[in-house]
Parts: structure tokens; sequence; C-alpha cells
């Protein structure tokens, strides 16, 4: 069983800004142990074409994603919430293993149980193929940067 994890629904403007902080934050670590904690036991996931259920599917699933997707730098921005869901956009960087960079960008819906676990996340992603220079996602969003989807990075 997991801790809770506030805030917890319905949820509010800034709940949903928070709830969105710290999945930025979470992914940002590229640690799967530690990202796996904010989803339910059983928690169901359409990421593009895959499809997983449940923490050991996603910490699999996120070792793999993070050992060919290199240096990755995530930004996500609150798009829409009501009760239980969310609405995310995100885009994010990573270089491939031959040294190739690219630029993901992407929807997600969510949706939580009473305890604030993410019980059900779906993503649809793009890539673009990027060279060194396009990049501008550099890391970790800096602290005070004014929150998801505020720290100057362009959402195009």
């Amino acid at each position: 069983m997991s801790a809770p994890r506030p805030p917890f629904p319905p949820f509010d403007e800034p709940g949903a800004r928070q709830k969105v902080q710290a999945a930025e934050d979470a992914w940002n670590t590229r640690d799967p142990e530690r990202v796996a904690l904010a989803y339910t036991e059983d928690s169901v996931w359409r990421n593009r074409d895959t499809f997983l259920t449940g923490r050991a599917e996603i910490v699999a699933f996120l070792r793999q994603k993070w050992a060919r997707e290199l240096d990755y730098a995530l930004r996500k921005e609150l798009w829409s919430y009501s009760g239980n869901r969310i609405a995310v956009r995100f885009q994010y960087e990573s270089r491939d293993v031959a040294g190739q960079w690219w630029r993901s960008y992407g929807n997600e819906l969510w949706e939580f149980d009473a305890s604030g676990l993410m019980r059900r996340r779906e993503a649809g992603i793009h890539d673009v193929r990027i060279g060194a220079g396009e990049r501008r996602i550099f890391g970790p969003r800096e602290k005070g940067a004014g929150g998801a989807g505020g720290d100057g990075v362009p959402f195009r």
C-alpha cells in the first residue's frame, strides 16, 4: 500500500498545478521506482502504443525508456482539470545512443483515486528530430521558475 499523495481530488486550480509540478519533478529524476510510487498498485497506462497495468510494469517500462532516452528533460503544463481528472500537455528532449536529439510533444489524461494516487494515465506522444543547437530544455526546471509551463520554455 502506498502513502497518500496530496493534494486530493476534487482538484482546484492550485491543487491541479501542484500535481502537475510534482509529476514533472519526479519524472525529471529518471528514477523509475520513485515515479511509480505516484500510481496505484493496479494503475492502467496507455503510453503511445504500449499498454501497461501495475507498478511492476511501469517500473520496467521506465527503466527501458530512460536507457534509450538519454539526457531526458521534461516540462509539463496544466491544460484542464475537473473532479478527479487532470489533462496535461508536455514536451521533453532527449538524445538517442547515436547522439541524435529529439523533442517529444504530448498530451496526458490522468485520473486519480481518493488518496491522490493516479489510477489511469493515457499519453499520446509525437517525436520531432532536432539539432543540438535547437535544444531549449536543459535539465529540471529551476526552483521558483513559475510552476508548470512557467519557465519560458515555449510549448511549440
